[in-house]
């Protein structure tokens, strides 16, 4: 079993595009619609065939509710790993990035977060080396 997709509401899909892309450095892989249905995913350059994350569309009154609730509380709504926090995190604040937490020690790792524009945070780990 593998996970292939995984999915973060937006509250607008052409912002979290341009973010995803041009701030993270991440590669569009789908984007077709059906009526008012769009299907919006990214994936890492680094692995095009691997798991791609959803940009859809937060028009459900549940799940605007949980981001609102999840974004008030800090809680990232994806995590990405790195090999190189203090690199990314130069290279996506020089891209446009506003880091709501800059690169910080924590048990076993390092960690930024930052705003995605469109209702998320995102964290950034480089996990430690023993």
């Amino acid at each position: 079993m593998k996970i292939k997709l995984t999915s973060i509401y937006v509250d607008d899909q052409e912002r979290a595009l341009a973010f995803y892309t041009g701030v993270l450095g991440l590669t569009k892989k789908a984007d077709f619609s059906n009526g008012p249905f769009r299907w919006l995913t990214v994936a890492s350059p680094d692995e095009p065939e691997g798991t791609e994350l959803q940009l859809a569309l937060n028009d459900n009154p549940a799940a605007k509710a949980y981001q609102l609730a999840m974004f008030a509380q800090s809680q990232p709504a994806v995590m990405f790993f790195t090999d190189d926090i203090k690199g990314d995190h130069q290279r996506i604040a020089a891209n446009g990035g506003t880091f709501a937490m800059t690169p910080t020690e924590v048990t076993g790792s390092t960690i930024a977060k930052l705003d995605d524009g469109c209702g998320n945070l995102i964290q950034i780990t480089e996990l430690a080396r023993w």
